[in-house]
Parts: structure tokens; C-alpha cells; sequence
């Protein structure tokens, strides 16, 4: 194992591929889990509250692995 700035690299994790992967998948959680996904679950004819309700769940996951990956350094000023 090689030690990046303080923090063991453990799977490649601070390799460019996988930090822009990881950046990718937070932004996506963020801005097209809260909108794309519940506009397709109510197309299905998906119960209203259950497309906000997912809706929501997305966007808090997305914040949460914002949070991990601003606390892990992979996304850095």
C-alpha cells in the first residue's frame, strides 16, 4: 500500500479514474436522482409520494457521498 497525503490508498481509490468516477456518481445522485428518476417513476404511474419520497432519498445520498468524498479528499479545492 501506498500512502497519499496523509491517507492509505486502499483499491486505487486516489487514482484519476476512480476520483473522477466517484465525482461523477455524487453529481449524478445530486442533480438527476432528485429530478430524472421520480419524473420517470410518475410516467410509470408510480404513487405521487413514492416518486418524492425516492426523490428525496436521492438527493440525501448524494449529499452524504458528497460529504465522504470532500472528507476523503478525492474532491478538493
Amino acid at each position: 500500500m501506498t500512502e497519499t497525503e496523509g491517507n492509505v490508498n486502499v483499491g486505487g481509490m486516489y487514482s484519476k479514474f476512480w476520483r473522477i468516477s466517484l465525482v461523477i456518481i455524487a453529481m449524478l445522485l445530486l442533480f438527476v436522482g432528485p429530478t430524472y428518476v421520480p419524473y420517470a417513476m410518475f410516467k410509470l404511474n408510480i404513487d405521487y409520494v413514492a416518486t418524492v419520497g425516492v426523490g428525496a432519498a436521492l438527493f440525501i445520498v448524494g449529499i452524504a457521498f458528497t460529504l465522504y468524498l470532500v472528507q476523503k479528499k478525492i474532491i478538493t479545492a
